[in-house]
C-alpha cells in the first residue's frame, strides 16, 4: 500500500473556509445570505490567526528543531507560515472581487452603500446631528505620536488611522487613532433617501465627516483617514501558582490575553504610507508579520449583521415540532416511554426548555446535571436551571471555563448560577469537557426515575436556530448510568479517575472511545477479507487524527465501503497507485452550519449507529471528555441513515475534498438536483404530516 503522508491541519482548514466564500459568490444563493457569508468568512479568518496562526508564530520564535508540528509535514513551521500567508492573500483578493460584485448586485436593488464622500446635503446633515447626539461622547482620539508607545489596541475593534495636515504646511502632520465604537451604535447606520432606496452608511464614515470637529482645537483642515485592524495571539497562559484558583488563573491570563502580540495587520491599501510604516513600527512589525492590504472596509464579520433591507426572497426554512412531541402535554412524559431524536435546526430546540422547565416545578425531581460548554448571550438553559434550584432541587452544572472566546462570558454564568444555590464544576486541568450531557433524576411511588439527553451540539438556543444538530432525549437507564459515572468523575476527577472505564454504552474520550472506534474499524476490515458486506460512514466537522485516517484507508483498500461527509478540516491525501482506494469524502457548505457527528458501521448487518461530541482529532479523542451515544431505537437509528444518505446524494452543495483544494462541486448529470438540506427539511416535515395523520385517523 502506498505510504502515505497528510495534509497540515490549518493548510485543510483555509481550504474548508474557501468553501464559505464560495457561497458568498453563489448568485443562486440569496443576496443577504451572500453578504452574511462574507461575514462569516471574515469572522473564521479573524479565529484562524488569533488561534493557529498565532500558534505557528510561536514555534517560528521559539526555532523549533522538532518543527514538523508532529503532524507528519516536511515543512517547518516558517514554510508552513509562509504557505498559509500566500493562500490567505490569494483568498483575500478573491473576496476583494466577490464584493465589489455583490456592490454591483445591491445598486440593482436600490440598496447602496454610501461613503463619507457621496452625502447629499440632507444626508450630511443628518450624519452630522447623529454624531452630536449619539456618537461624539464615546470618541476618544489617541494622539498617538505624543505617546511614548502605543496604547492598547483591542483585537475585535476597527480603527480609523488620521492624517491632520494644514494646507498651508503640508510637512507639519500629526497622526491619530480612533476606535470606532461599533459595539455601541452596530456597524451600519441608514440614511434618509428618496422613495424605493435605501441608503447605508458604515460608523466609521460617520466619524469621517466630523473629523474636523473632533481635531477643531489643533486648526487642521485638511484630514486623511483610513481603516486598519490588528488581530492577537489569543491563547491563555495559566498561572502555576497552586495557591490561586482556576478562575483566578483564567481571569488573570484573560487580562494577559489582551496585550497579546499582533499576529496579523490588516490596512486599507491606500493609507498613508508615513502612519503605515509608523504602525507598523510601534507594533513591531516586521516582513515576517502578516501585514496584509485590503480594501476600504475591515472587520466584514460585522456584516452577519446586515441590515435585513433586501428584497424579499425564499425564506428560511422554519424550525417545526417533532412529530412525537406535537401535541404532547410534557416532554417528560414521551421520553420516559420512548427515545426521540431532535434535529437542529429542522426541529425547534423548544424541546430542551421544556424539558429543563418541567423538571424545575416537577415536585418528584430531585437533581438535575448538565454540561455546558457554550451558552446564548441571555441564556433560557441557565433560567430553567436557576428556578429549578428556587424550587429546591439539587442543580449541577458542569462548566467549561476554557471554552475559548467564551471564558469570560463562562466566569460570569458562574457567578451568577452559584448566588442561586447552584453547584458548578469548574472542570479539569490540562482538559476540556466537551461532552453535552445531562441527567434528571426524580423519585415517584418509591421508584427512582432518570432521564435526559445526549447531544452533538451547545445547549444554545440561539445557535441552534442555523447549527445542524441531534439531541436524543432518552430515559434508556444504561445510558443515564453512564451520563452518572461521567458526573461522578468530574465531582472528583482524581478520586474518581476509574469511573470513566466502567461506561458499557457510551463511548467515553480519553479513555475508551479512541479504542472502540478503531476496534469497529478493524471488524469492518475483516468482514471485507472475509468477501463480506462491509461499510462506515462518518459525518464529522474535522478529521485529523492521524492512526484513524490510516485506518480508514487501510478499511477502504481492503473493499469497506468508507463515505466521509466532513465539514471542515480533512488531513487524508488521496492515494495515488493504481490498486489503492481512497475513502469517497465531500464537504457540504449551505444556510445551516452542519455541526453534527455521526458515525454508522455496517456491522454484519447489525447496523450501530452513533452520535457524537467528538470530532476525530487528538484533542478530542485524548485530551476531552466526550462522549458518543449509540441509537438504540430502530426507526431513529432509520431516519439517521436516511437523513446520511440524503447528504450523501447532494449534487448542489456538496463539494468533493481531494489534494488540490479545488473545492469542486459534486455533480450528476441528468439527475435531479439534491440540496441535501432542503431534501433533510422536506424529509423530516414529511415524518411529522404523516404522524399527524396518522394521529388524527386514529
Amino acid at each position: 500500500m502506498t505510504k502515505l503522508s497528510f495534509v497540515q491541519r490549518d493548510i485543510s482548514w483555509l481550504s474548508f473556509n474557501a468553501r464559505v466564500l464560495q457561497e458568498a459568490n453563489d448568485q443562486s444563493v440569496p443576496l443577504k445570505e451572500r453578504v452574511r457569508f462574507l461575514g462569516i468568512f471574515s469572522n473564521n479568518m479573524d479565529e484562524f490567526f488569533r488561534v493557529r496562526v498565532a500558534t505557528i508564530k510561536r514555534m517560528v520564535e521559539l526555532n523549533s528543531k522538532k518543527g514538523k508540528l508532529r503532524m507528519h509535514m516536511e515543512e517547518s513551521p516558517n514554510e508552513l507560515l509562509n504557505q498559509i500567508l500566500k493562500i490567505v492573500l490569494s483568498q483575500q483578493s478573491e473576496f476583494d472581487r466577490i464584493w465589489v460584485n455583490i456592490q454591483g448586485e445591491m445598486k440593482k436593488n436600490h440598496i447602496y452603500l454610501k461613503t463619507d464622500k457621496q452625502l447629499t446635503k440632507d444626508q450630511r446633515e443628518f450624519v452630522t446631528d447623529f454624531f452630536e447626539k449619539e456618537v461624539r461622547s464615546n470618541i476618544i482620539p489617541l494622539m498617538i505620536e505624543s505617546l511614548p508607545e502605543l496604547p492598547y489596541l483591542r483585537d475585535k475593534s476597527i480603527y480609523l488611522g488620521v492624517v491632520m495636515q494644514k494646507k498651508n504646511s503640508a510637512y507639519k502632520q500629526q497622526y491619530a487613532l480612533i476606535e470606532v465604537p461599533s459595539k455601541s451604535f452596530g456597524r451600519f447606520i441608514e440614511l434618509p433617501t428618496v422613495k424605493n432606496e435605501t441608503h447605508i452608511i458604515l460608523l466609521e464614515d460617520v466619524i469621517r465627516v466630523n473629523l474636523p470637529y473632533i481635531f477643531s482645537y489643533f486648526g487642521y483642515d485638511h484630514f486623511e483617514s483610513h481603516v486598519c485592524k490588528v488581530t492577537k495571539d489569543a491563547e491563555i497562559d495559566l498561572d502555576l501558582d497552586v495557591s490561586m484558583s482556576l478562575v483566578e488563573k483564567m481571569q488573570k491570563g484573560l487580562k494577559g490575553r489582551r496585550k497579546g502580540k499582533p499576529v496579523r495587520f490588516v490596512y486599507d491599501k491606500e493609507m498613508n504610507s508615513g502612519l503605515l510604516n509608523y504602525l507598523t513600527k510601534k507594533l513591531k512589525l516586521d516582513q515576517k508579520s502578516s501585514i496584509i492590504p485590503g480594501g476600504r472596509i475591515h472587520n466584514f464579520k460585522h456584516f452577519m449583521d446586515f441590515p435585513d433591507v433586501f428584497p424579499s426572497s425564499k425564506k428560511k426554512m422554519p424550525a417545526f415540532s417533532h412529530p412525537d412531541l406535537k401535541k404532547a402535554i410534557r416532554v417528560t412524559d414521551v421520553i420516559s416511554k420512548k427515545d426521540v431524536l431532535l434535529n437542529f435546526s429542522y426541529h425547534s430546540f423548544n424541546p430542551i426548555l421544556d424539558l429543563l422547565r418541567e423538571a424545575a416545578i416537577d415536585p418528584d425531581v430531585q437533581s438535575i446535571k448538565i454540561t455546558a460548554y457554550r451558552l446564548a448571550s441571555e441564556s433560557k438553559i441557565i433560567n430553567a436551571l436557576i428556578n429549578a434550584s428556587r424550587n429546591g432541587k439539587k442543580v449541577e452544572v458542569m462548566l467549561e471555563l476554557k471554552a475559548r472566546f467564551d471564558e469570560e462570558a463562562n466566569i460570569e454564568w458562574k457567578n451568577i448560577l452559584e448566588e442561586e444555590g447552584v453547584k458548578v464544576i469548574l472542570g479539569i486541568p490540562n482538559m476540556k469537557v466537551h461532552a453535552k450531557i445531562c441527567v434528571i433524576k426524580k423519585r415517584a411511588k418509591n421508584k427512582t426515575i432518570q432521564y435526559g439527553f445526549v447531544s452533538t451540539g451547545n445547549l444554545n438556543e440561539k445557535t441552534a436556530n442555523f447549527y445542524g444538530d441531534h439531541c436524543l432525549l432518552t430515559s434508556n437507564r444504561n445510558i443515564m448510568a453512564d451520563i452518572n459515572r461521567i458526573f461522578f468523575y468530574l465531582e472528583n476527577p482524581e478520586a474518581h479517575s476509574k469511573s470513566l472505564l466502567d461506561c458499557k454504552t457510551l463511548l467515553v474520550s480519553p479513555t475508551g472511545m479512541r479504542q472502540k472506534i478503531e476496534d469497529l474499524i478493524e471488524f469492518e476490515i475483516k468482514e471485507a477479507k472475509k468477501g463480506r458486506p462491509a461499510s462506515i460512514t462518518l459525518k464529522l466537522n474535522s478529521l485529523s487524527d492521524v492512526k484513524l485516517i490510516e485506518s480508514l484507508n487501510r478499511a477502504s483498500n481492503t473493499g469497506v465501503i468508507v463515505n466521509l461527509i466532513i465539514r471542515g478540516i480533512y488531513s487524508a491525501k488521496k492515494q495515488h497507485k493504481k490498486h489503492d482506494k481512497s475513502p469517497y469524502a465531500i464537504s457540504i457548505v449551505d444556510q445551516y452550519l452542519e455541526h453534527a457527528r455521526v458515525m454508522v458501521f455496517h456491522n454484519k448487518g447489525n447496523v450501530l449507529v452513533y452520535i457524537s461530541s467528538a470530532d476525530w482529532m487528538v484533542r478530542n479523542l485524548d485530551h476531552r471528555v466526550e462522549a458518543a451515544c449509540p441509537i438504540l431505537n430502530t426507526s431513529i437509528k432509520k431516519e439517521l441513515i436516511e437523513i446520511l444518505n440524503i447528504q450523501l446524494k447532494d449534487n448542489v452543495k456538496a463539494r468533493i475534498l481531494d489534494d488540490e483544494f479545488n473545492n469542486n462541486y459534486v455533480t450528476s448529470q441528468g439527475k435531479k438536483k439534491i440540496r441535501s438540506q432542503q431534501e433533510t427539511y422536506n424529509y423530516l416535515l414529511k415524518k411529522q404530516e404523516i404522524a399527524i395523520s396518522e394521529t388524527s385517523s386514529n
